[in-house]
């Protein structure tokens, strides 16, 4: 069976801190056009600070917990206790597995999501992180269902991220700041569903690598 080593794994988070740095100023660039335009701005140093505080020898579910602590502390605003969350799901659902499984993982990605609609507020449609992390988690369920392997449900993971972010351009926003433009955000994307895709499709890449037998 496949699966993904827990033990001495905190390249996934590793790469998510390099992919959110890389793309600080595309996050911004996103925002600026409905939101406050500080968004890869807040981001980038929250996931910096983490990325300091990880360690080589840190497990997968080690790594995601210190970057859920570094935003819940340090990034502060709205973006640091949803993304802690986030984090602090996906490391609370795989803390006690030696190996993580494709099911493991679904369990991690629908504690997630959950822990997210429950901490906003918010539900799909409403243009934020939620519609990339809902139709990911789907796309990744429907492909384990289909008894797809684990690097195949990753990438379906990765396709839903995907649709699911483009398709924030054609929803208005429901909650946010840019919920007071109303009809004026539709059109653009949701900063926050695209630093999510970022970060799905970047943990989906990394872990398809560490897939072991």
């Amino acid at each position: 069976m496949d699966y993904i080593r827990n033990e001495c794994n905190a390249k996934i988070a590793q790469a998510v801190c390099d992919a959110i740095h890389e793309n600080a100023a595309y996050l911004s660039e996103i925002d600026g056009a409905i939101g406050d335009g500080d968004h890869g701005v807040n981001m980038n140093k929250g996931f910096l600070m983490a990325k300091e505080r990880l360690r080589e020898d840190m497990s997968f579910s080690e790594s995601m917990k210190t970057i859920s602590r570094t935003l819940v502390m340090d990034i502060g605003g709205s973006m640091g206790p949803i993304y802690g969350t986030m984090f602090s799901k996906l490391a609370k659902a795989s803390r006690k597995e030696e190996r993580i499984t494709k099911e493991v993982f679904l369990k991690a990605l629908q504690d997630a999501l959950q822990g997210l609609q429950e901490l906003a507020g918010a539900k799909e449609g409403d243009k934020t992180l939620i519609d990339t992390l809902a139709p990911a988690t789907r796309a990744y369920e429907q492909a384990l269902q289909e008894g797809r392997s684990y690097a195949a449900c990753l990438r379906a993971l990765q396709k839903g991220a995907e649709a699911g972010k483009e398709h924030t351009k054609e929803l208005v926003a429901k909650i946010g700041r840019a919920a007071r433009l109303g009809e004026r955000s539709r059109g653009y994307l949701d900063a926050g569903a695209t630093s999510c895709c970022i970060i799905l499709k970047t943990m989906a890449d990394q872990m398809c690598e560490a897939i072991e037998e």
